[in-house]
């Protein structure tokens, strides 16, 4: 009775007895408190989740994300005409254009504004930009004169089409020639000296590029180019159609001064700025003419040799009129 009304009996401070380690896990505790980026309820790991989703985003390919927006578009440097003649001549000739792009606080002279009237005329729209951005839309283009001009991509003519009925034919052929700067200046002077138009084969050759464009100061624009899947086949057929096929060649056989053909439709071919003349080509001209030029001078660049033979030959036939 007595050992019983002990363990009934309270300790001085008022508190119960023991348990007998029942409670004994209680007391061992839930081990050390979790960091708080890791308790989901903390502020500290949505942070984590948030930098951890961005840096998977920016470790993704770009072609795995989503785009948030259409990329910008690039102008490409094959549809663009530089230069103030260029761009002029190109609008005057009624090339299809988009845009006209213009540097900011550039000197505006009498064509630039002839420009803006055209292409106000035709509503094509007109972007004042930075200097800069005009270098680098136009592929660090320097010589663009403050003004590009965005056009579509060149259609080219049929060969055949050059051939003008009722008046004798002037074309020119060029074979190989693959300097775009030669290209434009063999233009101008086709246009210059009253030519019908340019046949440049499909392979081995430049086309109409901005810097042939430049280069013409804007006779593309009215003279046009055909391409030709195969230049002897299409010198084959400009002899089956009564043209006479001449050679520009320093070994021809005969020299300018002393070609006189003025009343015969003409298809005058140049070569290449190293090579000349291929082999066929050569074989299938009727005559071979060359320009006399002094001992120090070994050969004339394409364009320079064909600008003095569309000279003489307009000469010849004005003389002849």
């Amino acid at each position: 009775m007595a050992g019983d009304a002990r363990r009934r009996t309270p300790n001085k401070k008022g508190t119960k007895i023991g348990s007998g380690g029942q409670g004994r896990q209680a007391l061992e505790g839930k081990g050390p408190t979790p960091k708080a980026e890791d308790r989901t309820y903390h502020q500290a790991h949505k942070r984590r989740q948030l930098a951890d989703r961005s840096a998977a985003k920016r470790s993704d390919p770009p072609a795995a994300r989503p785009a948030s927006r259409t990329p910008r578009k690039k102008a490409s440097t094959e549809d663009l005409v530089t230069g103030r003649n260029a761009v002029l001549e190109a609008l005057r000739a009624r090339i299809p254009a988009t845009t006209v792009y213009i540097a900011a606080r550039m000197e505006v002279d009498d064509r630039i504004r002839e420009t803006l009237s055209i292409a106000n005329k035709r509503d094509i729209p007109v972007l004042e930009i930075m200097r800069p951005e005009l270098d680098r839309l136009t592929g660090g283009d320097l010589l663009h004169q403050g003004i590009a001009l965005a056009v579509k991509p060149y259609e080219y003519a049929h060969p055949m089409d050059l051939l003008q009925k009722g008046s004798p034919s002037l074309v020119v052929a060029l074979d190989g020639v693959t300097d775009p700067r030669n290209l434009g200046a063999i233009i101008r002077s086709v246009a210059a000296f009253g030519g019908d138009g340019v046949v440049l084969p499909q392979r081995r050759s430049v086309g109409v590029t901005p810097a042939a464009w430049r280069a013409s100061a804007g006779a593309i624009a009215r003279v046009p180019v055909a391409m030709a899947s195969n230049l002897a086949q299409t010198i084959t057929a400009y002899k089956q159609a009564g043209v006479f096929v001449v050679g520009l060649d320093g070994g021809g056989d005969v020299t300018l001064p002393a070609f006189d053909l003025a009343d015969r439709p003409l298809l005058v071919v140049a070569g290449s700025e190293g090579q000349g003349l291929s082999r066929l080509v050569r074989d299938l001209c009727d005559q071979i003419v060359s320009i006399p030029i002094g001992r120090s001078t070994e050969s004339l660049n394409a364009s320079v040799a064909t600008s003095i033979a569309l000279y003489a030959i307009a000469a010849t036939r004005a003389a002849a009129e």
